[in-house]
């Protein structure tokens, strides 16, 4: 991947920088050289980003080109905010009021070169401020108003004219580090053609794959033609940089999963997963609504509400199970076996939410899930419950939770009946990938629910496809893509 420094004036450009081509941005905007090609990353380092000036028009041809650029220019909009220097104090004051604190004097410039600075302590504070504001060198203003607390004042591109001569060697090495770090998969001999980002969160313990499984991913996402970067829940500012978005962190609607599906799909990325899947799977009443509308079968359910508990056991009978909207992974899903409990627990969870889901308990040995991707099943697996217990996930006394075994399956073993309404149930929500969860009853089959964002770990929902699992997923991101870079195209 091409990667081009663009200057107002080339000879004001003294730093050489390994595999970087320094470029005026009057040639780039016209010589047809640089029209050509998609795998162009653009740095952008002109004087001034007005509007309509050389650095603007860098940019946003940049963009036109389907080149990646860097200041983006939603990037170049959000400098000009007069409500920036706000968001960006309240969303980073603690670290902002513990970098500054020491300093002595009211007002403080702080120069970002790619994330970084020359003093290594700010370092934190310069890779978060290049996370939200992705520029490749911003100075930033700060002053310290009553009662001694520090704000941000002003946000400035540093123009590669600007930078001071005592940080040259300094904003070569970053610079060098940064083009290296973001860029070592360019060196592999077949040149991607595209970029995937990956969005993991370390700290999950209950991950949807886990760490073998990501390398599966990268590895097929790395053979279709793809530069793969792991990111994470502070590399939102950064999404303009990739052509696809793949989720692989826990999926909620109010959480930071659904806001970068919802960035990424308007910044015009191929997501899994998109944020309509994401709101439609995360409610339980809108799945059991929408299931049952469409004639998709489903346990005997109720939505609840305040005034008609009374109803649950005439409906339902009792065992019952009880699930809060929002519930995943056998979190918010209770059984209930007397009337007691069933009060208790409805008042509880009608506290957090208006409705809730009351369903029929069909106890079997295991829960079918089958995998679906662009409305065809891919795979096919059994859960066992649990040891000892009703779900397949025990998360009883708060212990560690406790999983059943599973088995994998080819499609073509599951019975036709299990696949063909995990496939119609899939369809109701659109075409990305989901897990479709069902139970077998004797002849009869329902749709428990259906999930965005679905478990692929090794050895589990792997174990028939193997790495042809990871293809097929990740070859759908790359079609996708290709297909929305032919759209894009005159």
């Amino acid at each position: 991947m091409a990667i081009l420094i663009v200057v107002n004036n080339p000879h004001e450009w003294h730093l050489q920088i390994p595999g970087v081509s320094v470029v005026a941005a009057r040639a780039y905007l016209t010589d047809p050289a640089y029209a050509e090609g998609r795998s162009v990353k653009v740095f952008n380092l002109c004087r001034s980003y007005r509007y309509q000036s050389l650095g603007y028009y860098v940019s946003l041809l940049a963009e036109a080109r389907g080149h990646k650029p860097l200041p983006r220019t939603t990037t170049i909009e959000d400098l000009k905010s007069r409500h920036l220097a706000r968001f960006l104090t309240e969303e980073l004051d603690e670290r902002i009021q513990r970098d500054l604190g020491p300093i002595k004097s009211d007002t403080f410039d702080l120069s970002i070169y790619f994330g970084r600075n020359t003093a290594h302590r700010y370092d934190a504070l310069c890779q978060q401020l290049f996370r939200l504001m992705p520029a490749p060198m911003l100075r930033v203003t700060f002053e310290r108003v009553p009662p001694a607390r520090w704000r941000i004042r002003a946000l400035r591109p540093i123009a590669a004219s600007d930078v001071p001569p005592q940080h040259a060697e300094f904003v070569v090495e970053a610079a060098t580090e940064y083009f290296q770090g973001r860029y070592r998969h360019a060196r592999k001999k077949s040149e991607p053609r595209f970029s995937l980002a990956i969005l993991t969160n370390p700290d999950n313990p209950e991950p949807p794959s886990d760490g073998k499984a990501l390398r599966q991913f990268e590895a097929a996402a790395e053979a279709v033609g793809f530069e793969v970067e792991f990111i994470t829940s502070e590399d939102r500012g950064r999404l303009a940089e990739f052509d696809a978005l793949f989720i692989r962190d826990t999926t909620a609607v109010n959480h930071y999963t659904y806001r970068f599906a919802r960035r990424a799909a308007a910044e015009g990325l191929v997501v899994i997963d998109d944020p309509e899947s994401i709101l439609k799977c995360s409610n339980k009443v809108y799945l059991a609504e929408l299931l049952g509308r469409h004639g998709v079968p489903i346990p005997r359910s109720l939505l609840v509400h305040r005034d008609n508990v009374g109803q649950i056991i005439p409906t339902l009978s009792l065992p019952v199970v009880l699930k809060q909207p929002d519930s995943a992974f056998s979190l918010g899903v209770v059984k209930v076996e007397n009337e007691q409990e069933l009060m208790q627990k409805c008042q509880e969870l009608l506290g957090r939410s208006e409705l809730i889901v009351a369903q029929e308990w069909l106890p079997t040995e295991f829960d079918w899930r089958v995998g679906i991707l662009d409305r065809r099943p891919l795979y096919v697996c059994k859960y066992f419950m649990a040891p000892g217990h009703w779900q397949i996930i025990s998360r009883e006394g708060g212990k560690a939770p406790k999983e059943g075994p599973w088995q994998a399956l080819s499609v073509g073993e599951a019975p036709e009946e299990v696949v063909k309404t995990a496939v119609k149930a899939a369809g109701l929500i659109g075409d990305g990938l989901y897990g479709v969860d069902l139970k077998q009853v004797g002849s009869r089959v329902v749709v428990i629910e259906v999930n965005d964002n679905p478990s692929v770990e090794s050895g589990v929902e792997d174990g028939v496809m193997k790495e042809a699992l990871y293809r097929e997923i990740v070859g759908t991101l790359l079609r996708r893509v290709e297909q929305r870079k032919r759209g894009s195209q005159p």
